[in-house]
């Protein structure tokens, strides 16, 4: 049956009460209030607004052509049915675009928090410094940064698919709240900004033919290094993190895992991460690879200490025996990788490790302690990395590294704010 003229009437109605509720979502620089320091960087607010406007666009065009199409010959043959089908669809893409919108004012709208505002900017550059690596391997995204609930990060990587279609144009990592503020709050992020980069490298993909032929060529050993192939993108992200800054990514990494002891020793092969006890005892190997120091045998000794494995099933203890055993290859394994993309490279070379070896870390705490204005000067990473080997050595308490990290953090919002600044008024000055 033809669609009738009270059925066309009513799309038609519902297809413009669509456009006039578009029209209503505006670009957050109009309607998030924030102070300048605790801006997004002009990357990434940029790609946000740009992408949310194509988006917008795309769906205002498709209403219009729905409108255009009731109005149409086409139309009067059509059943109402068949109309309200198309609107249907209309109105999915209008939610998924609302959806994305929120999935952005979520992360942009805690920038108009008192002091954490300014904070996130600084984990977003904190992050930039991570993600870049010397060699221009690849074009690094804009990375922005919010607070939730919970022990655990996580990261929607930039370049995947957001819900209702399209690729997420920046990476949003999320950020521990109890984290915040101290040198362990670079542990989780950073982990979160390896698997942006791991990515980037095709890391991932690179290393599971290596672990797959470890499996054939030692029969004996196949069940550890098919753990270790299905556990690779998350122990991909810890080599990263660690190799970023130091010691202390593998103390933050103790602090998230220390749950109750049926969860530390749990292993499931389903699980992309490892069980926590050897996860810890991987950190440690990884450590023990790229900054040989008595630390790593200490933090250890330490881990196993609230741990112990005696008392689980013997199978258990067995298989977990072997994993430890594997450690010293794998940690090998990852720091002499040398994936296509880092054209001959190893992953250690790309990563910069020499710089953050424990005797130059604290020779620059002890300069840094002297002339402090040295240290805000340094990359973000670098100074995590000695504020937690400073913490790790017992020279630094708790209380004096949170007010310098929360200084911190706020200097360097600030400096890419004036920085960015002042590059807009020399092209404006240039351009007049």
């Amino acid at each position: 049956m033809a669609i009738g003229s009270y059925a066309s009437w009513m799309l038609a109605q519902e297809a413009r009460s669509l456009l006039a509720r578009l029209a209503l979502v505006q670009p957050f620089v109009l309607i998030e209030p924030m102070v300048p320091a605790a801006a997004l960087l002009p990357a990434a607010q940029s790609a946000i607004e740009r992408y949310l406007l194509h988006g917008r666009r795309e769906l205002r065009a498709m209403v219009k052509e729905f409108l255009a199409w009731l109005r149409s010959a086409d139309a009067q043959r059509a059943t109402a049915a068949e109309a309200q089908r198309r609107f249907t669809v209309l109105r999915l893409r209008f939610n998924a675009a609302l959806t994305q919108f929120d999935l952005f004012n979520d992360v942009i709208t805690q920038r108009s928090e008192h002091k954490n505002g300014v904070w996130l900017s600084g984990l977003d550059v904190a992050s930039a410094d991570a993600l870049a690596l010397p060699g221009a391997y690849y074009r690094p995204p804009p990375v922005i940064c919010y607070l939730d609930r919970g022990p655990g990060a996580a990261i929607r990587r930039a370049r995947t698919r957001l819900p209702g279609g399209g690729d997420n144009p920046v990476a949003i990592v999320r950020v521990p709240r109890e984290r915040m503020v101290g040198s362990s709050v670079a542990s989780s992020l950073f982990h979160e900004v390896g698997h942006q980069g791991a990515a980037l490298l095709d890391l991932v993909n690179s290393l599971r033919p290596v672990l797959q032929a470890l499996q054939g060529a030692h029969a004996s050993q196949a069940r550890v290094w098919r753990l270790w192939e299905r556990w690779i993108s998350e122990v991909v992200a810890d080599f990263w993190s660690l190799a970023r800054v130091g010691v202390v990514a593998t103390l933050g990494l103790i602090g998230v895992v220390s749950l109750p002891r049926v969860f530390v020793f749990r292993l499931n092969a389903d699980d992309p991460h490892p069980a926590p006890w050897i996860r810890v005892k991987l950190s440690c190997a990884m450590g023990r690879r790229l900054y040989p120091h008595p630390q790593w045998r200490r933090i250890e000794r330490l881990w196993e200490s609230y741990y112990p494995l005696a008392g689980q099933g013997a199978g258990e203890q067995a298989l977990l025996r072997e994993l430890d055993a594997s450690l010293p290859a794998l940690a090998e394994l990852l720091a002499q990788h040398r994936p296509a993309a880092l054209r001959g490279h190893s992953l250690q070379e790309a990563l910069t490790v020499r710089a953050r070896q424990p005797a130059r870390l604290e020779s620059l705490f002890r300069r840094w302690s002297a002339t402090p204005w040295l240290m805000y000067r340094a990359p973000p990473t670098l100074v995590f990395a000695v504020i937690g080997q400073a913490r790790a050595n017992g020279r630094l308490s708790p209380e004096h590294e949170s007010v310098l990290l929360s200084r911190l953090l706020t200097h360097w919002a600030l400096r890419s704010t004036l920085e960015v600044s002042a590059q807009c008024a020399g092209r404006t000055m240039n351009s007049d």
